[in-house]
C-alpha cells in the first residue's frame, strides 16, 4: 500500500506540474498580447487598470493614467529605443509583483507600456495551494485507506500464514513421536541381527535413514517455529564439510552402481574441512546436490564431487557431473521455486534448489549452477571456513543420532510416553 501511495502522489505532483506549467505559458501570452496591442493601438479610451502606457515626443513625457507605479517609466529603455528605433522588452520585479514592459517607437514617438501581472502571480499561488491541500488530502487518504484494506484484506491472509505455520508445526509435531519408534526399533533389529554383512549393513541403512527422517520433521519444526519468532535461532557448530561429502558419496553408493555411474570424491588430503552451521542442513545441501546429479546423469556417466578450501576463510564444495545439463540462461532461476524452462517441456526443477539456497544463504554463503544442454551441470557451494584443524588433531563430531536425541528430550518433558522415556535413556547410554 506504501507503494500505492507514493504512485498516487507521483502522479498528482505530474498532473499539478502539467496544470502549472500551461497556467503560466497561457499568463505569458496574454501578457505579451496586451502589450503589443496597447504599445501599437492609440486606444483613447485607455488601457485597463493594470497597464500603464507612457509617450514620449520629443522632451514631453505623457502617461496614459495616473498614479502609475514607482520608478515608471524606465527611462534607461526610453533612451535606447529612441537611438535604435527598435523593440525592447523587459521585466522587473518590484514591491512584491512583476512588471512587463515593452518599449517600442509608434510614428515620431516613443512608447512604453507597463503591464503589472500580479493578478496572474496571485492566480499561480491559488493553484500551487490546491495542489498542496490535494495532495494533503490524498496522503490522508491513502493513510485512511491503507488502515481499512490492512483491517478487512491483509488480515485474512495473515491469518492464513499464521495457519499454514500451525499446520506445519502440528504436523511436524504429531509425526516425531512415530518416527522416533520406528528408528528405535530399527535399531533394535539392527543390534539383534546376525553376523551376516549384507543383513546388518541393511539394517543400519535402514536406521540413518530414518535419522534422517527424524532430523527432517524437526526442521520442519524449527522453520515453523522461526516463523513465528525469528529471534529463535539455531545454535551453530563447527561442521566437518569432507565428512560430510563422504556420508553422501557412502549413501548413494549403491544407487550409483545400479546406473552405472562413477561418483569420484576429492578431498583436501583427507582433512577435516570445519565450516559453521547445521549439521543436518548442510549435510541436506551435499546429499540432495548429489542425488540431483544421479537424477540426470546417464549411465556411464561420470560425477566428480570437490571439497577444498578457497583462501583462509572460504570453503567450497563442487559438484559437476556430465549429464542432461542446462540452459546457460537458466543458471539463475534454477533456485527459484518450481521454476520451468523455456524447453523444459514436462521437466521442473521443483522446490529442492530452491530449499537448498535457502539453507546456504541462510549460512552466510553462496551457490552457483553452470551448465549447458548435454553437457553436464556444475553445482558450487561457498561457506565461510573455519580455521583449519592442527595437524593430528580430530574434528568434532556430532552424534550419529542427533534427530533422535532431540526427540528423546523432548519426550523425556512429556509424562504420557513413559515407554518413550525409557527407550530414550536406554539409546542415551548406547554409542549408536
Amino acid at each position: 500500500m506504501v507503494f500505492v501511495g507514493l504512485a498516487f502522489g507521483a502522479l498528482l505532483a505530474l498532473v499539478g506540474g502539467v496544470a502549472y506549467v500551461s497556467l503560466v505559458r497561457s499568463q505569458d501570452r496574454q501578457i505579451q498580447r496586451e502589450l503589443v496591442y496597447a504599445t501599437s493601438a492609440d486606444d483613447r479610451t485607455g488601457p485597463p487598470g493594470c497597464v500603464w502606457v507612457f509617450t514620449l515626443r520629443g522632451t514631453a513625457m505623457q502617461a496614459s493614467s495616473a498614479p502609475f507605479p514607482a520608478g515608471f517609466p524606465l527611462r534607461s529603455a526610453l533612451d535606447s529605443v529612441a537611438a535604435t528605433r527598435g523593440t525592447e522588452l523587459t521585466t522587473v520585479e518590484r514591491g512584491g509583483t512583476t512588471f512587463y514592459v515593452r518599449t517600442q517607437p509608434r510614428g515620431d514617438a516613443i512608447v512604453q507600456t507597463v503591464f503589472d501581472a500580479r493578478y496572474q502571480l496571485a492566480d499561480r499561488r491559488h493553484l500551487l495551494a490546491a495542489l498542496a491541500l490535494a495532495a494533503a488530502v490524498a496522503l490522508l487518504a491513502t493513510v485512511l485507506t491503507n488502515r481499512i484494506v490492512g483491517r478487512f484484506a491483509v488480515a485474512p491472509l495473515v491469518e492464513a500464514l499464521e495457519r499454514q505455520r500451525r499446520f506445519v508445526a502440528d504436523a511436524s509435531h504429531e509425526l516425531r513421536n512415530p518416527i522416533a519408534q520406528v528408528h528405535t526399533r530399527a535399531q533394535l533389529l539392527a543390534r539383534r541381527a546376525g553376523k551376516g554383512a549384507a543383513d546388518r549393513r541393511d539394517l543400519d541403512r535402514l536406521v540413518v535413514t530414518t535419522a534422517r527422517l527424524g532430523e527432517i520433521v524437526d526442521e520442519l519444526l524449527l522453520s515453523a517455529r522461526l516463523a513465528a519468532a525469528p529471534a529463535d535461532l539455531p545454535r551453530t557448530e563447527p561442521v566437518d564439510l569432507t565428512a560430510l561429502a563422504r556420508d553422501a558419496v557412502t549413501a548413494e553408493a549403491d544407487r550409483a552402481g545400479e546406473r552405472r555411474v562413477t561418483v569420484a570424491l576429492a578431498t583436501p588430503d583427507g582433512s577435516p574441512l570445519l565450516v559453521p552451521g547445521v549439521e543436518s542442513a548442510l549435510r541436506r545441501v551435499v546429499g540432495q546436490l548429489l542425488a540431483n546429479s544421479l537424477t540426470h546423469t546417464p549411465a556411464g556417466g561420470r560425477i566428480d564431487l570437490t571439497v577444498r578450501r578457497a583462501g583462509r576463510d572460504r570453503a567450497e564444495f563442487v559438484v559437476a557431473d556430465t549429464g542432461d545439463g542446462f540452459d546457460p540462461a537458466e543458471a539463475d532461476r534454477i533456485f527459484d521455486r518450481f521454476h520451468r524452462g523455456a524447453e523444459a517441456g514436462d521437466r521442473r526443477f521443483g522446490l529442492g534448489l530452491a530449499l537448498l539456497h535457502e539453507v546456504v544463504t541462510g549460512h552466510g554463503g553462496t551457490i552457483e549452477a553452470s551448465g549447458r544442454p548435454g553437457q553436464g551441470a556444475t553445482f558450487t557451494v561457498r561457506l565461510p571456513a573455519l580455521a583449519p584443524v592442527a595437524a593430528g588433531a580430530r574434528a568434532p563430531r556430532q552424534p550419529r543420532l542427533p534427530g533422535q536425541l532431540r526427540v528423546a528430550a523432548w519426550l523425556s518433558s512429556h509424562p504420557r510416553f513413559p515407554g518413550q522415556v525409557r527407550v530414550a535413556a536406554w539409546l542415551s547410554s548406547h554409542g549408536r
